[in-house]
């Protein structure tokens, strides 16, 4: 497994990254209606643009497998794809962020129990919650900061 920040941000390379996401989320978002998927990768692709730090996890045969964005000290995103799950690629990408980026804190959808427990694991605490996520659905996020 290899970790490698990206700067040039390719038509090809974001659409393996909404492949990861729409992996990733179909596995653990199952709250989620078709519809708001479709919504929600359009607001993914642009947020894959625009965030500040970007990066991948890049499997033995170079297949892109898990990514995470990083905004200050803030964890924006973080997918693995769900065949890559559970092989310790998330841990891998949070731990370098912490120790790489500083990486303090990080919201989770509420009805994720997973990514809570991941988060709750590798030292963060649920500080604060919001009834509606970033997209102003009626999925409730929770706010977590490193201990």
């Amino acid at each position: 497994m290899k970790i490698i920040e990206i700067q040039d941000r390719t038509p090809h390379l974001i659409q393996e990254l909404i492949r990861v996401w729409e992996s990733s989320v179909r596995a653990t978002h199952l709250f989620l209606s078709q519809r708001e998927l479709e919504e929600i990768k359009g607001n993914v692709r642009q947020s894959i643009v625009e965030i500040p730090s970007l990066l991948i996890v890049e499997n033995d045969d170079r297949l892109l497998i898990a990514f995470m964005g990083l905004e200050k000290e803030k964890l924006k995103m973080l997918y693995v794809a769900n065949e890559a799950r559970g092989k310790g690629n998330g841990r891998l990408l949070l731990t370098h962020g912490i120790d790489n980026y500083q990486i303090r804190e990080l919201t989770v959808n509420e009805q994720n129990p997973l990514a809570r427990g991941f988060y709750e694991h590798m030292g963060f605490k649920v500080y604060n919650r919001s009834d509606l996520d970033e997209q102003g659905y009626p999925y409730p996020i929770l706010f977590m900061r490193l201990s």
